[in-house]
């Protein structure tokens, strides 16, 4: 898929936090056909079971993903979950480059929903889920009025995902 553009990473995030030691340091790329693809690897410290990655890590790299897809048409909303389905077809090994895919499926003038899929190195479907979420300003989400200041652009090369 060819890269359009590249998404804003966070300092902080769990998923796309690029300075949270433990977080995933997710790449969030824009492609031609409107989608979302991730980027990423899993930690030793996400496991559950030894050489499994816990739910709630794949879980919140899907809810990410689906999210973020609202910036391709909408780049100044944010999605906020209001429910998330998650099919765990296989087990999701940690320490291992993989890959995620998520798009908007529909969506209202208030509401949007999406769904995304991790991926092996060999296209294989580890995990997908569905989602809606509330389209909301910033503004209406955070109290302070700093956090958009801490999403920021990390530059590189990647033109195919």
């Amino acid at each position: 898929m060819k890269v359009t553009k590249k998404q804003d990473n966070s300092h902080d995030c769990i998923v796309c936090g690029i300075d949270n030691k433990l977080g995933l340091n997710a790449r969030f790329y824009e492609t031609e056909g409107k989608k979302v693809v991730a980027l990423f690897k899993y930690l030793p410290e996400h496991q559950s079971y030894p050489g499994r990655t816990h739910g709630g890590m794949i879980c919140a790299l899907l809810d990410e993903l689906i999210g973020r897809a609202i910036w391709i048409d909408h780049p100044d909303l944010w999605g906020v979950t209001m429910n998330i389905e998650v099919k765990y077809r296989k087990p999701v090994p940690y320490d291992v480059p993989l890959k995620a895919i998520g798009q908007i499926d529909s969506e209202t003038s208030r509401t949007f929903s999406g769904s995304g899929k991790i991926l092996d190195h060999e296209g294989n479907i580890l995990a997908e889920a569905t989602a809606n979420y509330m389209k909301l300003p910033l503004s209406k989400i955070s109290s302070t009025d700093t956090s958009h200041m801490e999403m920021f652009l990390i530059r590189d090369n990647v033109t195919d995902v």
